[in-house]
């Protein structure tokens, strides 16, 4: 049996091992093949070599996570331990895409993530489609915010189908922009996340980023420009074709979706459900699916997904 130390130095203990240890105790749990001892600001691991590494990797990550972030919570700990279960050579190799307006890095964090940055390279079409908080919409926004910075577009334009989810719009209050943009929202916390506000508001004003219901885009030619559909589950098979033939030269789009929460009547089939029935074997088409496993809310939410998972089966 091998024994590891490793010294917390300038770290508070309750921040980074949790309430009781809590944090400490998940980490064991993950790895129960080897003994993990906390004695004041030491960790003593002892078991075999492999693990050993692993579990070593996990404590570097937390580490740097704390000092970036002053914290550690339990959801950060088990994203970290399921990475070192995986095979993250595309993530290592994407890394940062963009630094966010507060300065923080924004890369992709599960490994369906970073096929998804991957896959941007080499395709102009891009599907990805997976439940809530699996990422999707954030990284796809990632991807056209980093195209617009490096001028690879000129223009970022982000759609989205305005479907009354168990609402109706006409008793909403305000005109038709005031109405649609809680339908937008997400996207708007997704941009802010991502560039100042100032030159967000510029970029807006002059419509260098356009956000705009599904509608707005019939009987355009999008050129030179970098084109998300977001929540393409709630459109019809005629609202898909119809945006999917915007397409102009010299512009990249990408499409998310949960085939899960479709909102459209039971009579109407969902447009994205069709459309990746249709274009599966398209050469230039890549269709990302990410599943539970990426999601990067909550712990619970993956829980949720897989009970909701097993009732539909």
């Amino acid at each position: 049996m091998v024994e590891k130390v490793i010294k917390l130095e300038n770290i508070s203990l309750v921040d980074f091992l949790g309430v009781d240890n809590i944090n400490l105790k998940e980490i064991s749990s993950a790895f129960p093949k080897s003994k993990i001892i906390s004695r004041g600001n030491e960790i003593r691991i002892q078991g075999s070599n492999p693990e050993i590494l692993k579990i070593n990797n996990t404590f570097n990550d937390l580490i740097e996570h704390y000092k970036k972030f002053g914290k550690v919570t339990t959801d950060n700990v088990l994203n970290y331990v399921e990475k070192e279960g995986k095979d993250f050579s595309l993530l290592l190799q994407e890394d940062t895409l963009i630094y966010g307006a507060k300065g923080l890095a924004i890369r992709p964090k599960t490994e369906n993530q970073s096929k998804l940055v991957a896959s941007s390279r080499k395709n102009d079409l891009i599907f990805a489609i997976g439940p809530a908080g699996t990422g999707k919409t954030y990284i796809a926004v990632a991807l056209a915010v980093k195209a617009l910075k490096n001028k690879v577009v000129k223009k970022l334009i982000i759609t989205r189908p305005a479907v009354e989810a168990g609402e109706n719009l006409g008793f909403l209050p305000g005109d038709l922009k005031e109405k649609i943009d809680p339908y937008l929202r997400p996207i708007y916390d997704a941009l802010y996340d991502m560039i100042p506000s100032e030159k967000l508001k510029y970029y807006l004003e002059h419509n260098v980023i356009e956000i705009a219901p599904l509608a707005y885009m019939r009987g355009r030619t999008l050129n030179n420009a970098f084109i998300l559909l977001d929540e393409a589950q709630n459109t019809t098979t005629m609202q898909m074709k119809m945006f999917l033939t915007r397409m102009g030269p010299e512009s990249k789009m990408i499409i998310t979706g949960d085939i899960s929460q479709v909102d459209l009547p039971r009579n109407m089939a969902s447009g994205l459900v069709e459309s990746v029935k249709v274009l599966d074997d398209v050469e230039g088409i890549s269709i990302i699916r990410l599943s539970g496993k990426d999601v990067i809310r909550h712990r619970l939410v993956k829980n949720i997904i897989a009970a909701y998972d097993k009732l539909q089966k």
